[in-house]
């Protein structure tokens, strides 16, 4: 089975950066499509970003693009999410998540993934 353990969320005002951390442990993540997702309170969980491992092809939604940007480092089998201009209402506890073939789903569906991180909380000060 895969872990995954998330680190690098935090405080940080508006305007700045934080970058996260998601590492997989007893398999790699060859062949998956690695998801970050986020839920702040109240508010249902929604697709951040994704990237597929094989090519590195990324996806965003809407609301991140230009500000966020995922990538994957295969030596330490670790993808990371670089969230810079950060917002307050990007306030939430984010998750990393990774799939396994076949990928039948879209990848913005949560649905579609079946491996998830502790979760790290990213709070955001106006």
């Amino acid at each position: 089975q895969v872990q995954l353990v998330e680190s690098g969320g935090g405080l940080v005002q508006a305007g700045g950066s934080l970058r996260l951390s998601c590492a997989a442990s007893g398999r790699t993540f060859n062949n998956c499509r690695v998801g970050w997702f986020r839920q702040a309170p109240g508010k249902e969980r929604e697709f951040v970003a994704a990237i597929t491992w094989n090519s590195g092809s990324t996806y965003y939604a809407d609301s991140v693009k230009g500000r966020f940007t995922t990538s994957r480092d295969n030596a330490k089998n670790t993808v990371y999410l670089q969230m810079s201009s950060l917002k307050f209402e990007d306030t939430a506890a984010y998750y990393c998540a990774a799939d396994s073939p076949p990928h039948y789903g879209s990848i913005w569906s949560s649905q579609e993934y079946d491996y998830w991180g502790q979760g790290t909380q990213v709070t955001v000060s106006s």
